[in-house]
């Protein structure tokens, strides 16, 4: 299994850049990852937030393929412990699914074409987060979920 993280807009932080390519070179040890970075909207201060929405969804659907499996991180979704979130990758990948894609959309969240094509919703915590540092606890949750799958002493509990 590939997993693939699709983020709107690029990382203005190089402390947390630093802390991005870390985890990511970490996390291709266990399997193969990719973080894609879709660039930010041109002109969204003449666009409404529905249609922002809109315009980021149709980005999104376009790195989607038909055999992608499309994980949404929305805060309405599902929490997991990192043990339950470790099962939850193991699972995904006995069940034969070619790339998992976890996408973190935009400032107001997913167009309703994004939902209808996703296949969960998870959420990281009830504390909202920029979409920024969402994609430094995303990798590092995704290299958490690894090392205890190896048993390997990263996640201590």
């Amino acid at each position: 299994m590939n997993i693939k993280l699709l983020a709107i807009g690029k990382t203005d932080n190089k402390n947390l850049q630093i802390l991005i390519e870390e985890y990511s070179k970490r996390l291709s040890f266990y399997i193969k990852f990719d973080l894609e970075i879709i660039p930010d909207i041109k002109n969204v201060k003449n666009l409404s937030e529905s249609q922002q929405k809109e315009k980021e969804g149709e980005l999104i659907l376009s790195k989607i393929t038909a055999t992608d499996q499309l994980i949404l991180l929305d805060e309405n979704g599902k929490t997991f412990s990192s043990l339950d979130f470790s099962d939850y990758l193991q699972k995904k990948m006995n069940s034969g699914i070619k790339t998992l894609v976890f996408v973190i959309g935009g400032p107001y969240g997913f167009s309703q074409e994004v939902y209808e094509k996703a296949q969960g919703k998870i959420s990281l915590s009830l504390m909202t987060f920029s979409h920024q540092m969402v994609r430094l606890f995303v990798i590092e949750q995704l290299y958490r979920g690894f090392t205890i799958l190896k048993n390997e002493p990263y996640h201590h509990q």
